[in-house]
């Protein structure tokens, strides 16, 4: 079950492990390769998360292709996290159509009946993505990013209204109902703009840093996409 979200630490061997900035120090950028595998505490991830403005001129939805069936299984990226998520299997009928199953929607604390009532949310939306540094970004990439399978935290199934409140926020304007998964939800951000290198403006990175002050400072291991 993919919902819980549960954040742990690498071995040493496989992860990058850098020393902690002061609590004031200015954000740096973190060196990165791609595929490398980097572990550190939460808030120093955020630390070196670079803080730039946000630019969303010609962005389009269309500007990142999906939902995309990537290993051509007849499965697409859609149907991919419905059924990873789910805490009751959904039957799958012809051309991988689901329907009945369970789910829980962490972002307001419900149990979902069917598929139908699910949305998949980009936990960092595509057009903050776009924001943030996608818009440089080659087509592929945007592809990659918009259907990424490879990171738990990536998407995940919510219930439609949820997303849809959320829509293209950050969380300096949109936090989710459910208290108790808001630590979560903050540290899975910082893991996925980590993961793909993209920025955060000054308000983003307030809201992230007073968000996470009252959090665990767990642990976050991701491989960088890019």
């Amino acid at each position: 079950m993919r919902f819980a979200r549960t954040v742990t630490a690498a071995a040493a061997f496989a992860a990058v492990l850098l020393p902690a900035p002061a609590h004031a120090a200015p954000a740096h950028t973190l060196h990165r390769d791609p595929g490398q595998s980097i572990t550190l505490p939460v808030r120093e991830a955020l630390a070196h998360i670079p803080v730039a403005g946000e630019d969303r001129t010609g962005y389009e939805r269309s500007a990142f292709k999906h939902w995309v069936d990537a290993d051509r299984d007849g499965c697409n990226t859609r149907a991919e996290v419905l059924k990873a998520d789910a805490l009751t299997a959904p039957e799958q009928g012809p051309r991988y159509a689901l329907s009945g199953g369970q789910w829980y929607s962490a972002y307001d604390d419900r149990y979902i009946q069917g598929p139908s009532g699910l949305d998949i949310d980009h936990l960092v939306p595509l057009a903050e993505a776009w924001d943030s540094g996608a818009s440089a970004w080659s087509a592929a990439e945007r592809e990659a990013y918009a259907n990424d399978l490879g990171d738990d935290r990536a998407l995940i199934a919510v219930s439609a209204a949820s997303n849809r409140s959320k829509a293209d926020q950050d969380p300096s304007t949109w936090l989710l109902p459910a208290t108790g998964y808001r630590c979560q939800y903050a540290t899975d951000w910082v893991a996925d703009k980590t993961r793909w290198g993209l920025s955060i403006d000054t308000a983003e990175a307030d809201a992230l840093t007073d968000l996470l002050d009252a959090c665990p400072d767990v642990p976050i291991t991701v491989t960088t996409a890019r």
